[in-house]
């Protein structure tokens, strides 16, 4: 199955199928399930969520698409424009990737408090620019 890109800048209420709408002002994508059950598929995008990347092909999703809350529970890929369908997921291994990108979100965003100088640093900031010194 094909799937192409659809620059929006908010989300059409009808989704077609075969369309990946982009709307990277918002920074989220939304395409109806590859399964055809016609369930809407939101995925934020982000550094901590799902990455876009686009050839010539067509649109890539990174990591994979897995419709847990869904009746169908669908696994697949979106890449180059084509779905590549993944292997269910038994629940521990819902509940393991979920644990997963919980501790993915939190060490990406360790990281960038540590770089900004961790909570104290920026309290301190915050305070030494409302009293203007």
């Amino acid at each position: 199955m094909k799937i192409e890109l659809q620059r929006v800048h908010y989300m059409p209420k009808e989704l077609k199928p075969g369309v990946l709408y982009v709307s990277e002002e918002y920074g989220t994508a939304a395409h109806l399930c590859a399964c055809g059950c016609g369930a809407k598929i939101r995925t934020p995008l982000g550094p901590t969520e799902w990455k876009l990347e686009v050839t010539e092909s067509g649109p890539t999703l990174c990591p994979s698409i897995g419709n847990w809350q869904q009746a169908c529970q669908s696994h697949y890929w979106i890449y180059r424009g084509e779905i590549e369908w993944a292997d269910k997921w038994a629940p521990e291994q819902i509940a393991k990737g979920r644990r997963s990108e919980e501790e993915r979100r939190r060490a990406y965003y360790d990281a960038l408090d540590r770089q900004r100088g961790g909570v104290v640093q920026r309290g301190w900031r915050w305070l030494k620019g409302l009293l203007g010194k």
